[in-house]
């Protein structure tokens, strides 16, 4: 699985004009399950961004983890992270899971952020989603399980 994770002041998602998830101080997570995932993929992504020292301490450097400040997540499906832009200029998408695959995993992942007590909200999967954010820092990491 890959992850795309921002921390954030504040982030939201709209499907239709409405809000349907929406956190303060914490990660904004975008998620992609990729061809070949198996089912411990969503528990070991879960678990290394729970860890993810990227909040600052009192020293203002980035030793703290979401669960260290009590921050929340909101947890978005994205199977662009699967893009593939190494020939010509057209992504392709073929690396990321079949539709039900990746849905499937989406919300193992879900359940698994959920386990480690971390407060959560989400996008819809496959929906149209308006994502908007306050990226902190900016801080932005890329990851992989």
């Amino acid at each position: 699985m890959r992850a795309l994770v921002q921390r954030v002041s504040q982030a939201a998602v709209r499907v239709d004009d409405a809000v349907i998830g929406e956190i303060g101080v914490g990660l904004l997570i975008l998620v992609c399950a990729m061809q070949g995932d198996t089912d411990d993929k969503p528990a070991q992504l879960a678990a290394k961004l729970s860890k993810l020292r990227i909040f600052k301490d009192e020293a203002d450097k980035m030793n703290r983890s979401i669960l260290d400040i009590g921050g929340a997540a909101l947890v978005v499906s994205q199977f662009t992270l699967a893009a593939d832009t190494s020939r010509g200029n057209r992504p392709g998408f073929s690396m990321a899971a079949p539709p039900a695959e990746g849905e499937r995993l989406y919300e193992m992942f879900k359940v698994e952020i959920a386990k480690l007590g971390i407060p959560m909200q989400c996008g819809q999967f496959g929906a149209d989603m308006k994502v908007s954010l306050i990226n902190d820092g900016p801080v932005t990491i890329w990851t992989e399980v």
